[in-house]
């Protein structure tokens, strides 16, 4: 059993992960850019490494929970993580990225003498501090093998999607565009309601007992009807998100029309100087469009 993890950004969920991991009995040697981050991880009982290479020095299993490929690249080659993991270690890719791109990370590792896991994430902050996250995972048995309980630690929900990288991201693509088109198709409602002057409180309130709601209309609505809701996943995520979508469906050689309009609409808020804030506001750009 892996009883040494190293782990790379600790972020709203990478933290509570960490801590799950902790919980758990698992040594943890985390590393972030931001000290205040690595003094967190300390005070929960883990290991706050000063680098990238000291969190993955003796580490069976290295987590990257980042922000996207580039990052996940930079942390392994640019910072030597990857050359400070033992060999046979598993390296184990958790954020959201363009399935070619987890392909060919994939490759690179794997030809250093070091296991790679293709296992993105989907749950939010709330699922990771729940340990209930869901987690896709593109890798061959025996990978899928060496990391299963840490795995289950994080995640109520671990499906094996496949036997080769990529694949896990794939289906994360997927869940993403889903939950972008949810997303803008509820702003798109109630910013109807709100130019026919309906009460959009009682609107929601409808919707949410009717055969239209959806989870995402029932967890973003009342954030969207707020003037300063709670940040839980901004609108830049999703544009970076809805941008893989689109690059896994060019891969596929298919058409995503609805992911396209999604992803104008998120890079229209973003471009107005919202990117940071909670992607229920993607509403302000149908506000926008039509003048009020």
């Amino acid at each position: 059993m892996v009883k040494r993890i190293g782990f790379v950004g600790l972020g709203a969920m990478g933290s509570a992960m960490a801590k799950n991991l902790i919980d758990a009995g698992y040594s943890v040697a985390g590393f972030d850019l931001r000290e205040t981050a690595r003094a967190a991880l300390a005070e929960q009982g883990g290991i706050a490494a000063d680098t990238a290479q000291e969190a993955a020095k003796d580490a069976e299993a290295l987590i990257l929970m980042v922000v996207n490929i580039d990052q996940a690249r930079s942390v392994l080659f640019d910072l030597g993580a990857l050359d400070a993991l033992p060999k046979g270690a598993a390296v184990c890719l958790m954020a959201t990225c363009p399935p070619a791109s987890v392909e060919k990370l994939a490759a690179e590792v794997q030809s250093s003498g070091r296991v790679f896991v293709d296992c993105p994430v989907s749950g939010g902050v709330v699922g990771a501090r729940a340990a209930s996250l869901t987690i896709m995972v593109g890798a061959d048995e025996g990978a899928l093998e060496k990391v299963q309980p840490i795995l289950s630690t994080l995640g109520s929900r671990v499906f094996h999607v496949g036997t080769r990288a990529g694949q896990g991201a794939n289906v994360k693509a997927i869940n993403q565009l889903l939950c972008g088109v949810h997303i803008v198709a509820a702003a798109e409602a109630m910013a109807l309601g709100e130019r026919a002057g309906l009460d959009t409180g009682v609107l929601l309130e409808i919707l949410r007992g009717s055969a239209a709601n959806s989870w995402m209309l029932n967890d973003r609505g009342p954030r969207m009807l707020s003037e300063d809701p709670e940040v839980t996943s901004t609108v830049d995520i999703f544009v970076k998100d809805m941008t893989i979508a689109l690059e896994a469906g060019r891969d596929a050689h298919m058409g995503l029309p609805l992911a396209s309009v999604a992803m104008q609409l998120f890079a229209a808020e973003s471009g107005a100087g919202n990117g940071q804030e909670d992607d229920s506001q993607v509403i302000r750009a149908y506000r926008r469009l039509n003048g009020f």
